[in-house]
């Protein structure tokens, strides 16, 4: 066939096309699909049988726009209520790892170390919560950006040790001076041990 003979390629349909457009959807959002399927819904019931059902090939391209703007409608739907949410609590945690990594970075300072001892208490804490002062381990009983275990132990940086990064902060700078005497050994124990 010439690849300029219109009429041969409307006469002889592509038989690959429509499988690749029952596939696609699956393999792009199989999270998206597996999560709705789990919810049970009327919605994922609807979304899932527009991403498996078998689309007949579009003999022309009006039928194929039609075709596209009849099933966008149901995804435009779905797909802002599920994202949302997870997106705002993203930046939200985000926001707060930054606030959190601000403020032990400007306390560096308090206990007589340099710039060079940020990097190794960055990469410690990332490990230890990803700085959440949310964080707790159910194996250990570990608790907020330091892992203080038990974590009532940070109650002596402040009252609010459950909820305050700043109290957080203060009391695993205190541990690391007493024990390791900078981040920078903090961190090397971590690593040859996989605690600090």
């Amino acid at each position: 066939m010439c690849p300029g003979d219109s009429r041969a390629r409307d006469a002889a349909p592509d038989q690959r096309f429509p499988l690749s457009s029952i596939r696609t959807p699956i393999r792009k959002y199989p999270k998206l699909i597996l999560s709705l399927a789990a919810a049970g819904s009327a919605t994922a019931a609807a979304v899932i049988t527009l991403s498996v059902a078998p689309v007949a090939h579009p003999s022309t391209a009006q039928s194929a726009a039609a075709q596209s703007a009849a099933v966008q409608p149901a995804a435009v739907a779905v797909a802002p209520a599920i994202s949302r949410p997870m997106a705002t609590l993203d930046s939200a945690t985000i926001s707060q790892q930054r606030a959190a990594q601000r403020t032990a970075g400007r306390m560096l300072g308090r206990f007589g170390w340099g710039n060079r001892q940020w990097k190794p208490l960055k990469w410690l804490w990332n490990r230890e919560s990803g700085w959440n002062k949310y964080a707790s381990n159910p194996y250990s009983g570990a608790y907020g950006i330091p892992q203080a275990l038990p974590g009532s132990k940070m109650a002596s940086a402040g009252n609010h040790w459950r909820t305050n990064a700043t109290t957080q902060i203060r009391w695993g700078l205190r541990y690391i001076k007493s024990r390791y005497g900078r981040p920078r050994a903090a961190w090397n124990h971590s690593q040859a041990y996989g605690w600090y």
